[in-house]
């Protein structure tokens, strides 16, 4: 695991507020194209990383639903959308290292004489997070990202994933630089039947909540997931309620998918070997978060992240020598 601390995708306002509250937690800050220009964007992350001292990663999040991006005016369809955040991308780098001002006419922006003069604190730049499933999504991934991000899907759907992602950033020659994480909700408890038991109750809960009809925020009723990332988490809840032992799929098939919604299962001995096989296949780091988000941290804290750390760590030096 790396030292990412900040597990969910935080807003700029969020981020700054956290930052001038902590030294070291790094934060992953989710940012949107389309709606403000990739070279005034790249100079704000850039600011921003530099007040706090290169801790700062970016993850560029395309949207997945046409019905979700014309709530904000965005009335691109999905290839197009994938089209400008390659753009997107290309600029935001640009900008973010280019010695000298330089011009860009594409078929979504057009600048002259673009130059910042604020430099990321990080080399050679922010770090790029980037998701999707589909097969632009992939292409996008293998030519800009640094970590490509994804839900936490099965142990063969994920080596699938990672060997489609290395493939793409092959053509690229960055497919051994290219890192992976891995977003799942992990439910410990003291013993096995505990955390089962724990399970059983947030499904209850959610159920007897709106959860199930928050969907509507990113498709309209009725309709399927158009993004593929749901899919597959889709595509997994049917193949039964737990996958690989710990895979944990009830939830997301309760709320159709619509985000980081599976989980891991078990005592934190447990849910640590579960990581591990994810780590096995390439990925590096896990983006967890609980449905207690106060006490799943603390519990985090004592009783999974200090065992994945020492188990991936054993590993390395095995592989080493």
């Amino acid at each position: 695991m790396d030292g990412r601390r900040a597990g969910a995708e935080l807003g700029p306002q969020v981020a700054a507020y956290a930052a001038r509250q902590t030294d070291r937690l790094k934060f992953l800050l989710a940012h949107r194209p389309g709606f403000v220009a990739p070279t005034l964007a790249a100079r704000q992350l850039a600011t921003l990383d530099q007040f706090i001292d290169g801790r700062l990663a970016v993850h560029v999040i395309t949207g997945g639903a046409d019905h979700e991006q014309a709530k904000d005016g965005d009335f691109l369809d999905k290839a197009a959308r994938y089209a400008r955040t390659d753009e997107y991308i290309e600029l935001l780098k640009k900008t973010w290292t280019s010695e000298a001002p330089f011009d860009h006419s594409g078929a979504f922006y057009k600048v002259v004489d673009s130059f910042s003069a604020v430099r990321c604190a990080h080399r050679p730049h922010i770090p790029v997070y980037f998701g999707g499933s589909s097969d632009e999504a992939i292409a996008v991934a293998g030519r800009h990202a640094d970590v490509y991000a994804f839900w936490g899907e099965t142990l063969d759907q994920a080596r699938e994933t990672v060997g489609k992602v290395r493939a793409s950033a092959a053509r690229f020659g960055h497919e051994n630089s290219i890192r992976f994480s891995l977003s799942v909700r992990p439910i410990l408890g003291r013993t096995e039947e505990q955390a089962w038991a724990r399970a059983g109750r947030i499904l209850e809960s959610a159920k007897a909540s709106d959860v199930s009809q928050r969907a509507s925020i990113f498709r309209r009723a009725g309709e399927a997931p158009q993004n593929v990332g749901s899919q597959r988490l889709l595509e997994a809840a049917r193949g039964g309620k737990v996958r690989d032992k710990r895979l944990w799929t009830e939830m997301a098939l309760l709320t159709g998918a619509g985000g980081n919604s599976t989980a891991l299962v078990g005592t934190g001995e447990q849910v640590a070997e579960a990581l591990l096989e994810y780590w096995k296949l390439g990925i590096t780091t896990f983006l967890i978060r609980g449905f207690d988000p106060l006490e799943d941290a603390i519990e985090y804290g004592r009783e999974l992240i200090p065992r994945v750390r020492a188990a991936t760590a054993d590993r390395a030096v095995e592989r080493v020598a």
